[in-house]
């Protein structure tokens, strides 16, 4: 746990939330600028500033915990889809330097867009960034 950091002490409870699912390794709390109706955050309770920092062994469990958070969202809430999204670095909008995941209801017509503009790179550019991926 960091000692400055908001989400370990909302994780670890020593900020009050509106938890929806709680373990050893997680607190799901809704999100206190939701993006729509029951949007939750899952918090690991082991500080890690991104994706690329979480220990291996809580981001194995994290998949299954976002099922379930996700399955009871969509029984009690109705919702018609959902967004997973998680961002690392602020050039991709992470704004806490906690690892987080957003689990976001989608409702029809409910005037969210988690999209991107798809482009269309030609054949030579996605086989440069293959080579530069796999070292070719």
């Amino acid at each position: 746990m960091a000692d400055n950091c908001i989400f370990c002490k909302i994780a670890n409870g020593e900020i009050p939330s509106r938890t929806v699912y709680e373990d050893d390794d997680f607190r799901a709390i809704l999100d206190l600028g939701p993006a729509t109706k029951g949007h939750t955050l899952i918090l690991p309770k082991v500080h890690a500033d991104n994706l690329y920092e979480l220990p291996d062994k809580i981001g194995e469990r994290l998949i299954p915990v976002a099922k379930g958070v996700a399955g009871l969202l969509k029984q009690k809430l109705t919702c018609a889809g959902l967004n997973l999204v998680q961002n690392n670095g602020e050039a991709a909008g992470q704004t806490v330097n906690h690892f987080h995941l957003h689990i976001i209801p989608r409702y029809e017509n409910d005037g969210q867009k988690i999209l991107w503009n798809p482009t269309k790179p030609a054949d030579e550019e996605l086989d440069a960034v293959l080579s530069a991926i796999m070292g070719k």
